[in-house]
């Protein structure tokens, strides 16, 4: 499944920027070369600077990873949810209650990054268990519509543009 075969039409337009940002590539391979790009930008970084952030009233980079990987679990669940024909509109969710309450800066960098790639090794599985079917199937997320495959897109799309922050605001003096 390639990027190209995604239509406009098949998720709003507060994800355009994530897809739009992808080059043409296959939704399996995008996400397991994500994950190896996620690894590599972080596993030089020192420990406490897991717990710069940029700005006052800005996340930390520990709570940045812990927001891309709870972002990814929401996706996942709607990918599944979707893929299985379940007509049941889901919620949106509120990513800084999220951050607020998940506690990414009591935990160290290699469990932050055990849980991401945790998540995304299930990513990886699940969307290699979709037919085609599956992946143009649609569901309703926070009020619009959306398909199975803009999904798996979104989750590659949004880790990239946080990867850029990553770079330029976090990263940037080392």
């Amino acid at each position: 499944m390639y990027l190209s075969s995604v239509k406009p039409n098949e998720y709003s337009d507060f994800y355009k920027n994530y897809i739009r940002s992808l080059d043409e590539v296959d939704l399996v391979e995008e996400l397991r070369a994500r994950k190896k790009v996620f690894n590599d930008l972080l596993k030089e970084v020192p420990a406490q600077k897991f717990l710069f952030a940029y700005a006052e009233n800005k996340w930390t980079l520990a709570e940045l990873i812990l927001h891309i990987t709870d972002a990814e679990r929401v996706f996942l669940y709607r990918a599944l949810r979707f893929a299985r024909n379940d007509n049941t509109d889901l919620p949106g969710f509120d990513q800084d209650d999220y951050v607020l309450t998940g506690r990414a800066n009591t935990r160290s960098p290699e469990h932050l990054l055990k849980e991401f790639n945790s998540v995304r090794d299930s990513s990886i599985t699940l969307f290699e268990s979709f037919d085609e079917e599956m992946l143009k199937r649609m569901g309703n997320a926070n009020g619009f519509p959306m398909s199975v495959r803009a999904i798996g897109f979104v989750i590659s799309g949004h880790q990239k543009h946080h990867e850029k922050y990553i770079r330029e605001r976090y990263l940037a003096d080392e």
